[in-house]
């Protein structure tokens, strides 16, 4: 891959992980925020690492030039895979449960993910052109305290 596309990569993992940290359950859990933070920021980490290798694996199954990716393709590896991998890390993360007394918190994050990542998928231009679908939800993400998912 060429390296403005994995750095563009880069750049969309580390957001949008930060928005998918946040998944999408209300319900409480027995897990202390901390518990939470952490488990969540591991989801977080194994979600970069599919991003990337299912974008290395977009790239060689479609025949992308990765040192120039047309904006075509680009705008194809985020609908085809990075948005479904966000979405996964999210259901990974929501399955955890909302620490007690976290729930509205937690919500609000899930709401601007799935929010942002549905304008991810609709308009993937946006983020080549360094606009960021899913900029409230990594803000609200890294007010929660999540690390990984709030870089």
């Amino acid at each position: 891959m060429s390296k403005r596309l994995i750095a563009l990569l880069a750049g969309v993992v580390a957001i949008l992980v930060v928005a998918a940290g946040c998944g999408s359950s209300s319900d409480s859990s027995s897990l202390t925020k901390a518990e939470f933070v952490k488990q969540a920021d591991q989801i977080c980490t194994k979600g970069e690492k599919s991003i990337e290798d299912g974008a290395e694996k977009f790239a060689e199954e479609n025949n992308v030039n990765t040192e120039k990716p047309t904006k075509a393709q680009q705008e194809e590896v985020i609908q085809q895979v990075v948005a479904p991998e966000i979405r996964q890390q999210a259901e990974e993360i929501g399955d955890l449960g909302a620490p007690s007394g976290e729930e509205e918190k937690v919500e609000a994050i899930v709401t601007a993910v799935e929010e942002g990542a549905d304008e991810l998928e609709s308009k993937p231009a946006q983020l080549i052109e360094g606009k960021n679908p899913l900029s409230h939800s990594s803000k609200l993400a890294k007010e929660y305290g999540l690390k990984v998912c709030g870089q």
